[in-house]
């Protein structure tokens, strides 16, 4: 990805207000010249022959120190130590302090003179304890809250890797870094990146994305790409053992698997800087969709290994190499494990095992839902449903869920049968395998999203009055496209009919209300609502004749094909007066179908001797002996 010139930071090798190698130094060294700092066991010990006359306490790690050397840059040291009653030494316990002993023990060697690595992995630390410990240029020039803030603002923020690297590193320094605004600074940095031209990136073959518990920090941060200035590379160059991928076009999606290495509310602040830096949505939606499938696995857990990558719309990844037999490919960096979060027996079924707590799990959820660009099409259906799954599952705000389903079903015609099989988890009682209820609002929210873009004038072609012919596309069509969605939908629907019909806790009131929702121009064919009653009917052997006529109400006889109408004739658990209505209408079809085959005839006839050719139309009897012998035999029975 993208690269600083100077890999790692120093500041001020010399002192004062110097900074850009990567190593904090000053001057004075407060009157107590010392070699370094010791460690034995858990304290730290000044390499001195003066003795301590300050112990501090930060967890379980203590430091014998000298008062001088802090008091002459430290505010908030020189205050507790005047404050203090204690004999010497005086004992200070610092517990609260951000970065806590590593971040301590670094500004402790600073004030002794004590040469410092700056990196992108402490500084973020150190920064927030500099602030703590009052290190201000009041009490000396080039103290240490100077110098961090040159580090932050000249090497990280013009370093993609660094910048990643710190705002991974405040998750454990809040309100600190929030306060001291890195976190907005690290976001602000990380979206202008990702949304700038991508010629500077200089890229690297990393291969097959290691699982995330073999990553580190250090393994992210030497894997990085590097950023040139894009005077300096007019070509996308890859090294050269990857030489088939030379001059290789940068994919849209490269940022991806950088970012998500981040905690939720940071991602969060990511996404939304690169929003409104104008970001096309459909990459905001993929980017969504690639950390979901990395901190929810069970998001996709029955879908194909592509299913949630980037190409899932083709206009929107342009060059991702992602699929179903892809093993290796180019990565800005490897994937980072979502730390902070510990392995708690009793997460949720359906992402147990993924060491993620309930309670994390649904604040991503919720977080995810929240900043889903709210364009049709930005995520797919199926991604939608699932996340939909985990809500309910997790019992996430209920207005969240209600928007997560109107987006739904701003999409539904895109929905499979197995995105809609989502089991019940109702606390209100309810013992039907599936939530039918649910499906029953998104089939809601469809018609009234069909309807509201039907009389919406921005249906209409913008190009119309121009009189420029309008492109093809998913959402356009007009009314054309509303009925041929409908049309999509009703299948769907009878076929999620069928197979809930096989549970056997399943009323039939909410089976009849789900099959009548959509209008009857919606279904050309009623063979799979046909094929939903007798699944119905099968599992559900007790009905009364007064329950059965309910449920074939939903059903149009006349809409029913040939094969259907054979099958329907001699199903015995149909009502009796619908099987009558099934012998008629097939009556009726082969009446129809003859008077216009005797009509093609009789003009045809007509035209090649001159005269009128009148057609004879079958009788009752022609018909009922040109009814098949199981009809016949049924039909006596009825009658």
């Amino acid at each position: 990805m993208w690269e600083s010139e100077s890999d790692s930071g120093v500041v001020g090798g010399g002192g004062g207000r110097e900074y850009g190698n990567g190593v904090l130094s000053s001057n004075k060294h407060g009157g107590v010249k010392t070699d370094g700092f010791e460690l034995r066991g858990q304290s730290w010990f000044v390499a001195t022959d003066i003795p301590s006359d300050l112990l501090v306490k930060i967890g379980d790690m203590n430091f014998h120190l000298h008062k001088y050397p802090l008091l002459s840059r430290s505010g908030k040291m020189n205050r507790l130590i005047y404050e203090s009653r204690d004999p010497e030494p005086t004992i200070l316990i610092l517990d609260d302090l951000p970065g806590g002993p590593e971040a301590f023990e670094l500004a402790s060697k600073f004030c002794y003179g004590v040469p410092v690595d700056l990196t992108a992995t402490n500084i973020s630390g150190l920064r927030c304890a500099a602030e703590y410990l009052e290190m201000t240029e009041d009490l000396e020039e080039g103290n240490l809250i100077f110098k961090t803030e040159a580090f932050l603002s000249y090497v990280v923020l013009s370093s993609w890797r660094d910048s990643i690297l710190v705002l991974k590193s405040c998750e454990k320094l809040s309100p600190w870094a929030e306060n001291l605004q890195i976190v907005r600074r690290c976001s602000e940095s990380i979206a202008w990146k990702a949304c700038s031209n991508p010629k500077g990136i200089k890229w690297a073959y990393t291969g097959k994305s290691p699982s995330p518990s073999t990553t580190t920090a250090s393994n992210f941060a030497s894997s990085s790409p590097k950023w040139k200035e894009p005077k300096d590379s007019g070509f996308y160059s890859s090294p050269s053992r990857n030489n088939n991928n030379n001059n290789q076009p940068v994919p849209p999606d490269w940022w991806f698997e950088d970012v998500s290495i981040l905690r939720i509310d940071h991602f969060v602040r990511v996404i939304t800087a690169i929003k409104v830096k104008g970001m096309r949505f459909e990459l905001l939606g993929a980017s969504i969709t690639h950390y979901a499938g990395k901190w929810l696995p069970g998001l996709i857990k029955e879908g194909s290994p592509d299913e949630m990558s980037v190409s899932h719309g083709s206009n929107s990844s342009g060059g991702s190499s992602s699929g179903p037999d892809w093993r290796g490919g180019l990565h800005m960096v490897l994937s980072g494990k979502p730390n902070g979060h510990h392995q708690d027996s009793s997460s949720a079924p359906y992402l147990a095992g993924h060491g993620i707590s309930p309670k994390d799990q649904r604040m991503i959820v919720e977080s995810l839902i929240s900043i889903i660009p709210p364009q049709k099409d930005s995520v797919t259906c199926t991604f939608l449903l699932r996340l939909l799954r985990a809500a309910n599952m997790l019992r996430v705000a209920p207005a969240l869920i209600t928007e997560l389903e109107k987006r739904v079903g701003m999409q539904f015609e895109q929905a499979t049968l197995q995105d809609l099989l989502i089991p019940s988890y109702s606390s209100k009682g309810e013992t039907t395998m599936y939530d039918v209820d649910l499906v029953q609002r998104l089939l809601e929210h469809f018609l009234v999203q069909e309807q509201t873009e039907g009389s919406s004038p921005s249906r209409m072609s913008p190009y119309a009055d121009a009189g420029i012919p309008r492109a093809n596309s998913i959402s356009g069509g007009g009314g054309n496209s509303n009925q041929n969605a409908k049309m999509r939908v009703a299948r769907l629907v009878d076929s999620y009919l069928t197979e809930v019909a096989r549970d056997r806790n399943l009323p039939l009131t909410k089976f009849q209300v789900l099959a009548e929702a959509l209008p009857e121009s919606a279904r050309s064919c009623d063979d799979g609502l046909y094929r939903a009653i007798d699944s119905y009917l099968k599992a559900h052997p007790t009905l009364s004749e007064h329950e059965r006529k309910r449920l074939c109400r939903v059903m149009d006889c006349q809409k029913l094909s040939m094969d259907a109408c054979m099958h329907a004739a001699q199903n015995e658990r149909l009502p009796l007066r619908v099987v009558v209505q099934v012998l008629f209408s097939e009556q009726v079809k082969i009446s129809n179908a003859l008077a216009n085959t005797s009509l093609k005839e009789s003009t045809t006839l007509g035209e090649a001797m001159g005269t009128t050719y009148q057609p004879m139309i079958p009788n009752r009897k022609t018909l009922i002996d040109a009814t098949p012998q199981s009809f016949q035999a049924r039909r006596v029975g009825c009658g």
